[in-house]
């Protein structure tokens, strides 16, 4: 035996492969192609079905509903994935959809994130590690979040939108635009509100990369002088030896289908993006 606990009133599928010491509640669902990694564990009335791949150690809450089909009428039984890394955290009422044919057929996510109650996660979506899903927050298809990004309370993120490494969405925020790395975003139509300069001392970023970080941004975003590409460049010669500041460039450089998050009061008559 693979030192596995599995409650007598959990319905497993012949189909469905469970790694080493995982544990299995009450009254769990398991059927499709699920494959469990060693050390996971599923409180109870967890449901999880289709293609679905789930690291090691991770921890499923109460509720919580794994690869069903996505909330997409563009989907018509395609066998689409979900793969989701180790340690991961997954609360009450969580939900995470697979892929579609339009999307690459693949949902991802990565290591040591944490869902926090009815979040959800929908087809198609790319998510890095430790992420931060706060309640009822909600990614709609084909979005992509970065490494240790933080999304608020109640905020909604647009289709096709991507957010950048270390950005922070503040609470019951409406993100219809992409999120520049170490970007902080805030608004029932957000805008760039500034830097995540707390998540920035959070995880050890020296104050030289910090200050260059600030003196960039006010380069980029807050001079009145010149397009936003012309300063994007000009940022790009002054802190050609700062990698995070050229993190935030390589973003504005490689254009996704939405359109830039910037300051309120910078007029979209500017170019939203670098050239």
């Amino acid at each position: 035996m693979k030192n596995q606990k599995i409650h007598p009133t959990a319905i497993i599928a012949d189909s469905v492969k469970l790694g080493t010491a995982v544990s299995v509640g009450p009254y769990c669902v398991i059927d499709g192609n699920v494959s469990i990694g060693d050390g996971s564990r599923l409180l109870s009335h967890v449901a999880i079905s289709g293609n679905t791949t789930i690291g090691e150690n991770c921890q499923i809450f109460p509720f919580a509903s794994i690869g069903f089909a996505p909330q997409d009428l563009k989907y018509h039984g395609e066998p689409s994935e979900l793969t989701i890394g180790n340690n991961n955290v997954i609360r009450e009422y969580v939900t995470i959809n697979p892929g579609t044919e339009g999307g690459g057929m693949l949902t991802q996510v990565g290591n040591n994130c944490l869902f926090m109650v009815s979040s959800h996660v929908a087809h198609d979506c790319k998510l890095g590690n430790n992420v931060i899903l706060a309640n009822n927050a909600t990614l709609a298809g084909h979005v992509e979040v970065g490494d240790f990004s933080i999304i608020g309370g109640l905020a909604a993120i647009h289709q096709f939108v991507r957010i950048g490494s270390h950005a922070v969405i503040g609470g019951m925020s409406g993100v219809e635009h992409d999120v520049i790395p170490y970007g902080s975003v805030m608004g029932e139509r957000a805008n760039l509100a500034g830097l995540n300069l707390i998540g920035l001392k959070r995880r050890g970023f020296d104050r030289d990369t910090i200050h260059a970080l600030r003196n960039a941004y006010k380069m980029i975003f807050e001079e009145e002088e010149g397009t936003l590409a012309a300063r994007a460049d000009k940022a790009r010669t002054v802190y050609s030896e700062v990698s995070a500041v050229l993190d935030i460039l390589s973003f504005m450089d490689d254009k996704g289908s939405r359109s830039l998050c910037i300051p309120k009061t910078l007029s979209r008559d500017t170019p939203p993006q670098a050239a």
